[in-house]
C-alpha cells in the first residue's frame, strides 16, 4: 500500500486543507504515516507565506522530509509555493510545486512524476481564479466539532498582509454545496460546524443577492445541526441582516472573532483597515444588544510602523473598555513585498516585545473578568475529550458556545453530547463546572446530580 505523510503549517484553512488533500490520497488507496517517524512514498508539505518566518520554516519542513527519504515524490502546496514557486523549485529534491489552487489535478501529477522523475511546476497566477476550489471533507479526527469551508481569497488589501497574493481574490463557495455538506456532516454525527474561510464574512461578495447572514438562515434549518460557529468576521461586516439572524437564531453560537488590529484611528488608516475604532466600538455594542453574554475575541498587532507610545495607549485603553473575552496579541512583523514593510518608522523589536506583554497580561485579565461573568450560570458545551490537565480521572474537557474551556466530571460516553453545565469556578484558560443534564437523550437526564433548582435555569 503507497503512503503519503502530511506536514501542515499555518492557519486553519491550511489544516482544513490538508484534511481535503488526504481524502483525494484515500480514494486512491494510500495510507497515511507519520511525518516524523514513518518513511513515505509522498512527502506533503502544506505551506505558510504570512510572515518571513512562515517562509524560512516551510523551506526547513521541505529539506527535512527530503531527507527522510530521497526517492519518495516531495510535494508542496499552500501559500509560500504560491508566491514564492521559483524558491522552492530551487530546492533539490523537490519534485511538485502547487499553489493553492488546482488541488484537484493532484494525484495526476504525482502519478506522472513517478513515471517520469521530472519536477513540475504547477503554480498558475491566482489572481485571475474567480472559482471556489470544491474540496470536501467529510471527517476529522476531531469528532466534536466539524470545519466547513465556504470562502477563499481576501480583497482587502491591508497593508500588512501579504495574504491576497497568495489566496487571490474572495470566492464563495455554491450555498448549497454547504448546505449539503453541513447535511453530510450532521450525517456522521457533528453537533457543532465552524464556518471557516480566508476572509469568512466575505462570502456572498461575490454572489448575487446572497450573502453571509442568508447562508446561516439557510443553515439553522439543518435538521440536527446544534450549533454554528463564524471563525472570523470583520467589523464591517457585521450590518443589521447579521445583528438580526444573531438575534433570531438559537444555533449561532454567542462567541464571535473580530479581528480589531489596532486600537488608534491613525494606526488603522496606514493598516487600510476599512472602519474606525467609533464604528468598531458602535458594532460591537450592537452586537451585546443581540445576544447578550457574547464573547469576543479579536486579534492586535502591536508596533505596526509609526505606533507612537500615545497610540499604543489609547488602543490599551480602548480594548480595556471594550471588555474583550480574549485577544490574540501579535508583535507587527516584516513580510517582504507588503507596503508595511516599505514604512519609514519601524518600531525597535524591545519596545514591541514590551507592548506586547503588557497587552497579553490585559488579556488575560479580560479572559477572566468575562469567565467569572459566566459562574454559576448553565452552558452548553459538548465534551471535546479527556481532560488534558489530568487524564484519566474521569473529567472531561469541551467548549461551551460562548468560547469559554470547560472540565467536568463525566463519562466519556458524553463526548461529541450536548451537555449542560453549571460553571463553579473560573480561570484564564479553562473554568470548572458540575454536569447538570444531557440534552441528546441518548443518555438518562442527570438533574438528580445538580444542586436543588439548578436544572430549572437550564
Amino acid at each position: 500500500m503507497p503512503s503519503v505523510a502530511f506536514y501542515t503549517l499555518g492557519c486553519k484553512v491550511n489544516f482544513y486543507d490538508t484534511e481535503a488533500i488526504w481524502q483525494l490520497f484515500k480514494e486512491e488507496g494510500y495510507e497515511q504515516v507519520d511525518f516524523e517517524t514513518k518513511t513515505a512514498d509522498v512527502y506533503l508539505i502544506n505551506t505558510c507565506t504570512v510572515t518571513n518566518t512562515g517562509d524560512k520554516k516551510s523551506r526547513q519542513i521541505i529539506r527535512r522530509a527530503i531527507r527522510r527519504n530521497p526517492d519518495a515524490v516531495i510535494a508542496v502546496t499552500g501559500c509560500y509555493a504560491q508566491t514564492s514557486p521559483a524558491e522552492i523549485m530551487a530546492i533539490e529534491g523537490v519534485d511538485l510545486v502547487i499553489g493553492t489552487q488546482d488541488r484537484d489535478k493532484l494525484m495526476d501529477y504525482i502519478r506522472q512524476i513517478q513515471a517520469e522523475r521530472k519536477p513540475v511546476n504547477a503554480v498558475r497566477n491566482i489572481m485571475k481564479t474567480r472559482e471556489f476550489e470544491e474540496l470536501d471533507v467529510p471527517d476529522f479526527a476531531d469528532r466534536t466539532r466539524a470545519f466547513l469551508k465556504i470562502q477563499e481569497g481576501c480583497n482587502n488589501f491591508c497593508t500588512f498582509c501579504i495574504i491576497p497574493w497568495s489566496r487571490g481574490l474572495s470566492r464563495s463557495r455554491d450555498p448549497q454545496s454547504v448546505i449539503a455538506q453541513a447535511e453530510q456532516l450532521v450525517a456522521a454525527g457533528y453537533k457543532e460546524i465552524v464556518l471557516t474561510g480566508i476572509h469568512t464574512g466575505g462570502y456572498g461578495d461575490d454572489l448575487d443577492n446572497y450573502k453571509l447572514s442568508d447562508l446561516l438562515i439557510d443553515l439553522d434549518k439543518v435538521e440536527g445541526l446544534e450549533r454554528i460557529r463564524i471563525s472570523s468576521i470583520e467589523a464591517s461586516q457585521i450590518d443589521d441582516e447579521m445583528i438580526e439572524v444573531l438575534n433570531r437564531s438559537s444555533k449561532m453560537c454567542r462567541h464571535l472573532h473580530i479581528p480589531l488590529q489596532a486600537g488608534d484611528n491613525t494606526v488603522l488608516k496606514r493598516m487600510r483597515r476599512k472602519y474606525t475604532v467609533e464604528q468598531f466600538a458602535e458594532k460591537i455594542r450592537l452586537l451585546h444588544k443581540a445576544m447578550p453574554g457574547v464573547a469576543i475575541t479579536t486579534d492586535v498587532i502591536v508596533g505596526f510602523p509609526g505606533e507612537t507610545e500615545e497610540m499604543f495607549e489609547n488602543g490599551y485603553r480602548f480594548m480595556e473598555e471594550l471588555g474583550f473575552s480574549e485577544m490574540h496579541v501579535f508583535p507587527y512583523s516584516k513580510r517582504t513585498g507588503t507596503p508595511a514593510a516599505r514604512m519609514e518608522d519601524q518600531i525597535d523589536e524591545e519596545v514591541k516585545n514590551e507592548r506586547v506583554h503588557r497587552l497579553i497580561d490585559l488579556s488575560e485579565r479580560m479572559q477572566l473578568a468575562y469567565a467569572q461573568s459566566c459562574v454559576g450560570e448553565v452552558l452548553d458545551v459538548i465534551p471535546e475529550r479527556d481532560y488534558k490537565g489530568a487524564p484519566g480521572t474521569g473529567r472531561l474537557m469541551g467548549y461551551s458556545d460562548n468560547y469559554i474551556q470547560v472540565v467536568f466530571e463525566g463519562d466519556e460516553s458524553l463526548i461529541g453530547q450536548l451537555c449542560r453545565v453549571k460553571i463553579t469556578e473560573a480561570g484564564v484558560n479553562e473554568s470548572f463546572g458540575k454536569l447538570v443534564r444531557v440534552i441528546d437523550g441518548r443518555t438518562p437526564a442527570m438533574d438528580e446530580q445538580a444542586p436543588q433548582g439548578t436544572a430549572l435555569q437550564a
